[in-house]
């Protein structure tokens, strides 16, 4: 091994190759697709952070097309019809969920009626409510499909998301666009690690959500698939992964049980930015975003 520079962002694919920086607005690839991924939204501070943010971040930098976590939007668990409407009137064109999109029973006949809101794909179809993936059209004209996938370690024994995605990405009547984004609800780094390099190559994005901590891990994978580990929350800055620690720290100080709060105050922002090539499906670019907002 020889010394010398570290790979330029320009590199053919086969290296592995860093994010831009945070919040470093860099150019945009010529005739890319920008697409933007936000973290799971929190409670109320969360929604009204994403409605105050949003337009001018997809008109400052271009964006076609936005996808937010909203299972824990309603109350700081699940979503409602009115939660997501007001998503999608922000700016929001697909909402990803995971285990918590079904504390809300009002959801239900939502998620069969309006494929812009999916539930993991590898709960089944038998008898479970909505669809997993879905595939829309960004204000550039790209056809994106969008899948949610939902880990199983430390959650429930659904099916294998491995073998779900391999399914969906193999066996489809007809072939998914080129651009295919994945939203992986998941506890382990381990595991959405596992995915990302699983699906290297065959979609262009695999991000994470759920344990609402942002990681800085952005990268885009050998095989042009661009990576992350978490995306963080958006929700209250002051609290224990968006809840009040009033309510939080009991649980950790005497094990007694108690019933969560969504914090308050300030709200973090965190998303991530993503150019993607139409033509090839391969990411072109990654860059983390991180905002405090004040709500």
């Amino acid at each position: 091994m020889t010394d010398g520079p570290s790979p330029a962002p320009s590199t053919p694919i086969g290296l592995t190759r860093l994010g831009n920086p945070a919040n470093g607005n860099a150019p945009r690839p010529p005739g890319s697709c920008r697409i933007l991924m936000i973290g799971d939204l929190i409670g109320k501070p969360g929604r009204l952070a994403v409605e105050q943010v949003l337009p001018e971040i997809r008109d400052e930098r271009g964006i076609d097309f936005v996808t937010a976590n909203g299972e824990n939007v309603a109350g700081g668990m699940g979503l409602t019809p009115s939660t997501a409407d007001a998503m999608f009137a922000s700016g929001v064109d697909v909402i990803t969920s995971g285990n918590h999109i079904w504390d809300k029973r009002e959801i239900y006949p939502y998620l069969d009626a309006n494929d812009r809101v999916l539930r993991p794909h590898n709960y089944g179809t038998k008898g479970v409510p909505g669809r997993g993936w879905a595939v829309h059209h960004a204000a550039d004209g790209t056809e994106i499909a969008v899948i949610n996938l939902q880990g199983r370690t430390y959650m429930q024994q659904i099916e294998n998301p491995f073998t779900d995605a391999d399914a969906l990405l193999d066996e489809a009547s007809e072939p998914l666009p080129p651009v295919r984004i994945v939203d992986f609800h998941c506890e382990l780094t381990s595991e959405k690690n596992a995915l990302g390099l699983h699906l290297d190559g065959r979609v262009s994005v695999v991000v994470g959500t759920h344990t609402h901590v942002v990681t800085g891990d952005e990268r885009i994978l050998p095989g042009g698939t661009a990576y992350q580990t978490d995306l963080g929350m958006t929700g209250p800055v002051w609290s224990v992964i968006g809840f009040d620690p009033a309510t939080v720290l009991p649980r950790f100080i005497n094990a007694l049980p108690t019933r969560f709060a969504v914090g308050g105050g300030p709200v973090v922002f965190n998303a991530c930015q993503i150019d993607v090539d139409p033509a090839t499906g391969r990411a072109l670019a990654i860059e983390r975003i991180q905002r405090l907002v004040e709500v």
